[in-house]
C-alpha cells in the first residue's frame, strides 16, 4: 500500500509582506539612509512554514491574499521547496509590515500595517478551503492577527473544526482571539509573556501557564524571551533556556518556536526534545538577517552544545 504523506498546515488570516531595512542608526525626527532592503512573505504562519520547509516537512500555507502585494507574496512563495500555496484571494490588498534595524544598537522597531477587511463571502470561503485541507494534514498552526472583517470568535471557530477533524491544533495569537480560541480546547498554546498575563490576569509565569491550562488550552508553551521556554503539559513541566543569550534580530523568532514544536509534535518526539528543538531555532533565529529564517550553523551548534531542559517539580 502507498503511505500517503501528511503535511503541516499553517493558518495565516493577515499575511504581509514583510520588509526590513538597514540603518547604521535609528534616531528620531531624522533622514536616514538605508544601507540594506530585505523583502519577504510574511504572516507568522508564512514565518512558520518556511522554518518548517527548511526542517524538511512539506508545509501548506492559507489564509487571505490580495491586491498587488498579495501577488507579490504569493510569488515569493513559489521559490520556497516544500511549501504549497493555498491562500484565498480577497479584494482587499495584503498589508505590509516594516521592520527596522538600527545597525549601530541591534534594537528593530516594527511597523505593521492592519490588513484588508475581509467581506463575509471572502470569509465563508476561507472556511470551506480550511476544512479542505484539514483531511491531508498532520497537524495545523493557527497564527497571528485577524484582519479588519473576520470575527473576533474565528479562531475558536477554527480550532473546534480541527478538533472534529481529528487534526492537532496550536493557537498562536493574543488578546480576545486568544481569549475565545482557548476556549476551544486548542492541544497547545505559545503566548510570549505579555500575552499570557493579558489572558490571565497574573504575571508569575508558572501561575499563569496553568492558569491558562485551566482556562481550555491542554499544553502552554510561554516564550519568556532571553529566560526561554516554559511549557506546562498533561505529561510534565520543563523549562528550556539556551546555554547562552544571543543578540540580534528578534523578529520571528516566536514563529521559529512554533515551528519546532510542530516539527516535534509530528515526529513524536519526546516534550523535552521539542523543547530543545524550539530554543535553538528561536536562538538562531535571531541571529538570522530576516524573520523566517534561522542561521543553521547556530541551530546545529545550540542543539550540539545542549539546550539547558530541566523539569519543574510538582503535577502539571
Amino acid at each position: 500500500m502507498t503511505q500517503v504523506t501528511r503535511v503541516i498546515l499553517t493558518v495565516t488570516l493577515n499575511t504581509a509582506l514583510d520588509i526590513t531595512y538597514r540603518v547604521p542608526a535609528l534616531r528620531p525626527h531624522a533622514s536616514h539612509r538605508v544601507t540594506a532592503v530585505t523583502e519577504r512573505p510574511g504572516g507568522k504562519g508564512l514565518n512558520v512554514a518556511r522554518v518548517l520547509a527548511a526542517l524538511g516537512h512539506e508545509v501548506t500555507v492559507t489564509g487571505f491574499a490580495g491586491g498587488t502585494t498579495g501577488g507579490v507574496v504569493r510569488e515569493g512563495l513559489t521559490g520556497v521547496r516544500g511549501v504549497t500555496d493555498a491562500l484565498v484571494p480577497v479584494a482587499g490588498a495584503t498589508r505590509r509590515t516594516i521592520a527596522v534595524v538600527d545597525e549601530r544598537t541591534g534594537d528593530t522597531t516594527q511597523l505593521n500595517e492592519p490588513g484588508p477587511a475581509v467581506a463575509p463571502a471572502e470569509w465563508n470561503a476561507f472556511q470551506e478551503t480550511y476544512e479542505d485541507l484539514l483531511a491531508g494534514a498532520a497537524a495545523v498552526a493557527l497564527c497571528g492577527s485577524l484582519p479588519p472583517g473576520v470575527p473576533v470568535n474565528a479562531y475558536a471557530g477554527l480550532v473546534r473544526t480541527a478538533r472534529a477533524a481529528g487534526v492537532p491544533v496550536l493557537l498562536d495569537t493574543s488578546g480576545e482571539p486568544l481569549r475565545r480560541g482557548v476556549a476551544a480546547r486548542p492541544d497547545l498554546i505559545k503566548p510570549n509573556a505579555d500575552e499570557l498575563a493579558e489572558l490571565t490576569g497574573s504575571h508569575e509565569p508558572l501561575r499563569a501557564t496553568q492558569a491558562a491550562r485551566r482556562r481550555g488550552a491542554r499544553s502552554v508553551v510561554a516564550s519568556l524571551g532571553a529566560e526561554g521556554l516554559l511549557a506546562v503539559t498533561p505529561e510534565g513541566r520543563w523549562r528550556a533556556a539556551p546555554p547562552a543569550r544571543v543578540h540580534g534580530n528578534p523578529t520571528g523568532a516566536g514563529d521559529s518556536v512554533v515551528a519546532g514544536l510542530l516539527a516535534g509534535l509530528v515526529e513524536h518526539l519526546p516534550w523535552p526534545d521539542r523543547l530543545a528543538r524550539a530554543v535553538a531555532l528561536s536562538a538562531a533565529t535571531v541571529l538570522a538577517p530576516v524573520a523566517g529564517e534561522f542561521d543553521r550553523g547556530a541551530y546545529e551548534e545550540l542543539l550540539g552544545r545542549g539546550v539547558a531542559v530541566t523539569a519543574e517539580a510538582g503535577a502539571a
